[in-house]
């Protein structure tokens, strides 16, 4: 549709509602507006359309405008206990430094309903000057209004979700399947630290299918919508709608997770011991590489690398490295600091202190690229061995993960 044909058919706009829900009271807690006009060949988008390059952005501007309006006016009554997401283009936003959007939404709402209203943008399609749009945020941001950002995954920049500081961070799964949900892991883990360290909350959009409401659960999102849970309405639905629904599946992926999580605690209480055993019997040092060379050997079925540092993080002992099938003595490593990796101080400390054993999380290593844990323990002589595990012991015994 070219942008004459929408001008003439803006009185046949049809706002609808989607509804989304939350993990922690499995009921609806906000909605999304969408705007759209119907053809007899295809629905376009209004959202969509406001963002494509060929068309001019006064008139975009407009248009967007005009669905904000008019979806606010028909449930103004109900936001008080509900919030709601209107679309946003930041490209729109900033032809005027934000004051015709702002003003337009002054118009619609009391002040103290801005609270209420969180503006969907798409931070990686935005051309302007990222500063710029940032004081704008933070001015709209005074009045209560929030920030969600849409389709955030490897096009978005770190630098601008910093700075926009959002409340939401959006991934759309609806065109992953369940070979790429397991290849995206590091993707979601990276997301949710990010959503962590800034508060914002994780929402998981386009939801088709249960293994994905599943998958999004796992990985830390708060908040939901899709077609598996609901359509988008002409108007709000009652909030309990999907409750017992959602929280006995919530229940279900509960038990899993706490039997998946039983056996890998299991399984890495068990790998310790045993490894925690074949140290103490043949007491190994970093100024003995015959034992270390020993120690490697006993624990072939377990690691790729041992090695030992001294308390601030310096490497006292050569690498002993399973290489083309056979332990290698790197003397070359020796005398490495290691101080600078997230967390190794600290594990120094609790070693020393809690006089056990560390498992680190999931990570690649440097050289080889594969996915490892290293379990590391306190030695005598203020000496820590570290123990690197391999991939195919993690994932035979499932704790890769």
């Amino acid at each position: 549709m070219d942008v004459l044909d929408m001008l003439d058919r803006l009185d046949q706009i049809e706002i609808l509602f989607e509804p989304i829900y939350s993990a922690d009271e499995h009921r609806i807690v906000a909605y999304e507006v969408i705007g759209q006009i119907r053809d007899e060949e295809k629905t376009v988008n209004i959202k969509q359309f406001t963002y494509r390059s060929d068309a001019p952005g006064d008139i975009c501007a407009e248009i967007e405008q005009l669905v904000v309006r008019q979806s606010i006016e028909a449930v103004k009554q109900s936001l008080h206990e509900i919030d709601l997401y209107i679309p946003c283009n930041p490209n729109l936003l900033m032809l005027d430094f934000g004051e015709s959007y702002f003003a337009m939404l002054k118009e619609t709402l009391p002040e103290e309903l801005l609270g209420k209203i969180i503006l969907v943008m798409a931070e990686h399609q935005y051309v302007g000057d990222i500063q710029q749009l940032h004081h704008v945020v933070r001015y709209l941001k005074t009045y209560g209004i929030k920030v969600a950002l849409q389709d955030v995954g490897s096009q978005s920049q770190l630098d601008h979700i910093l700075l926009l500081e959002p409340t939401v961070l959006k991934i759309n799964v609806g065109q992953l399947n369940y070979n790429l949900w397991g290849a995206q892991n590091h993707v979601f883990a990276t997301l949710r630290a990010l959503a962590l360290k800034i508060g914002a909350s994780l929402m998981i959009e386009e939801v088709e299918t249960v293994y994905q409401l599943q998958h999004g659960w796992k990985n830390g999102a708060r908040y939901y919508k899709g077609e598996y849970l609901e359509r988008p309405q002409k108007g709000f639905i009652p909030r309990d709608s999907l409750k017992e629904r959602f929280r006995d599946e919530c229940e279900q992926f509960i038990v899993t997770e706490k039997k998946l999580l039983e056996q890998k605690y299991e399984e890495m209480k068990r790998l310790e011991k045993t490894i925690c055993t074949i140290v103490e019997q043949l007491n190994p040092s970093s100024t003995d590489e015959g034992k270390l060379l020993q120690l490697a050997q006993a624990l072939e079925k377990y690691a790729f690398r041992i090695y030992i540092c001294n308390g601030r993080g310096f490497q006292t002992a050569p690498n002993i490295m399973w290489k083309d099938h056979q332990w290698e003595i790197q003397k070359e490593a020796k005398g490495k600091n290691w101080s600078w990796r997230p967390y190794f101080l600290l594990n120094i400390i609790k070693m020393r202190n809690d006089l056990k054993g560390e498992f680190s999380a999931i990570y690649s290593d440097i050289e080889t690229g594969e996915l490892t844990r290293t379990f590391s323990m306190a030695l005598h002589n203020n000496e820590f061995l570290f123990v690197d595990i391999s991939y195919d012991y993690l994932y035979e015994h499932n704790i890769v993960n």
